[in-house]
């Protein structure tokens, strides 16, 4: 497995435990290093008697170590990461200790555990026809909410955008509550984000206006869901905050083996301690791009890390819908390995946009790939152009002068996220290595 030091602390929580990390590097702090096909382990040596043991499972990553921080990864794991990334010399070859292999054992038989699970969920089901007469009873509540939602859209826009203020935001903040309670909270969510729009910016009206159109979108489907197809319908699910079993979708959902390429990957924080992770991935074989989307409370980590800039062979189960975009990692087959992205053609990353926005209206996000780019600065706003085309860009300062910096003023291959209006960059490959937003912060 081939590491850099870019991507390891893209894995950090935060930057006060990247920081925290570089202060390991020392080689007094780990009087012991070792590693295999598998794993990287070593003892670091902290303020006790007792050095640390922490160890880093390489197909995934993932982590653990024996000190008290509620991080993860903690500093050690990273630090552990860094120092293979920087000289794999220093680390012993040969078998695993018995705390590493009781470990890796102890993974192994958690992920075939959770496989049969999701088998015996399926050789075993419900009781269908209880489980019928539950799921019309909530599209039953859910159309209420929409009908309810539909009234109230009507007095919002009959009264005219114009008359909006902040003093109007807690009213529309009530209503989301209002959806919450009926059961529709993916409506609740996006009600919430669109009065968040009053007043923000000289384009808050269009802005506003487009995301009550795909409230109202939902509402029209909510209220002919029965005469939807299967994928749409699913993808409804999605929107009204309707979440699909990831036991039913690793036993049923459509799967994929493949070579995935780890484009980029962005973590952030949501309400109520929660922390959102997006991974893209492209298959190399399939040319088919996949999210992985998954969340961690109260400052828990993420059961497997991905490494931007690496490729892992690996099987993915796609959630039902007609975008085709959301999986889970069913199963890894192998370490990551280096890799370098594909030359993408312009026409093609937008012709797969407008094929998913056509599929489906609510799709929020979508992965673009984009060859021979170029980041420069139009007044206050960055964009990327590439050829004659350009896109303006959401960047923080900090993030965008350091890219600049790393391309050196050459084009370069970039992977971002594109939510209709602009492009957040992740990530992007040029002579001088690859780059990560927020990786060098």
């Amino acid at each position: 497995m081939s590491l850099t030091a870019e991507a390891v602390l893209a894995l950090a929580p935060d930057e006060s435990s990247a920081k925290a990390a570089r202060g390991l590097l020392s080689p007094s702090k780990w009087p012991t290093l070792g590693a295999n096909d598998a794993a990287v382990w070593g003892g670091c040596q902290g303020s006790g008697s007792k050095p640390y043991q922490t160890q880093v499972d390489l197909s995934g990553p993932a982590f653990r170590c024996s000190c008290p921080s509620r991080k993860f990864p903690c500093k050690h794991g990273l630090a552990l990461l860094l120092l293979r990334a920087a000289d794999a010399s220093r680390f012993a070859s040969g078998d695993a200790p018995q705390w590493v292999a009781e470990w890796l054992g102890s993974r192994a038989e958690k992920a075939e555990k959770k496989e049969q699970k999701a088998q015996a969920a399926v050789a075993a089901p419900a009781d269908p026809e209880a489980a019928a007469k539950r799921a019309a009873q909530r599209w039953s509540r859910m159309a209420g909410a929409g009908e309810e939602l539909q009234r109230w859209l009507c007095d919002q826009v009959s009264r005219g955008l114009g008359s909006l203020g902040r003093e109007q935001r807690q009213g529309w903040k009530t209503m989301a509550a209002r959806l919450v309670d009926m059961q529709v909270p993916g409506l609740a969510t996006r009600l919430q984000e669109a009065a968040d729009l009053i007043g923000q910016g000289d384009d808050w009206p269009e802005r506003l206006l487009h995301g009550l159109g795909l409230l109202q979108l939902a509402c029209d489907a909510l209220q002919r869901h029965e005469r939807l197809n299967p994928a749409l319908r699913a993808d409804l699910r999605t929107v009204l905050g309707w979440p699909h079993d990831k036991a039913e979708v690793l036993a049923d959902g459509e799967s994929l083996r493949d070579r995935w390429q780890v484009l980029g990957q962005v973590t952030e924080e949501r309400d109520d301690k929660l922390t959102e992770r997006r991974v893209w991935l492209h298959g190399e074989r399939s040319g088919r791009r996949a999210l992985l989307l998954d969340h961690a409370f109260a400052g828990k980590g993420f059961e497997q890390g991905w490494l931007v800039g690496t490729a892992v062979e690996a099987t993915l189960a796609f959630f039902p819908g007609a975008q085709r975009l959301r999986a889970l990692a069913a199963q890894t087959h192998g370490a990551p390995e280096p890799m370098q992205p594909g030359v993408p053609r312009m026409p093609d990353e937008w012709q797969q946009v407008a094929q998913r926005v056509a599929a489906c209206p609510w799709t929020p996000l979508h992965p673009l790939l984009l060859g021979d780019a170029v980041l420069w600065r139009e007044g206050p706003l960055w964009c990327v152009a590439v050829g004659d085309e350009a896109v303006p860009a959401s960047m923080r300062e900090n993030d965008a002068r350091l890219l600049m910096a790393h391309a050196g003023g050459h084009p370069m291959q970039l992977m971002g996220e594109w939510d209709g209006r602009l492009l957040r960059p992740l990530s992007a490959w040029t002579g001088q290595g690859l780059w990560q937003s927020g990786a060098s912060e």
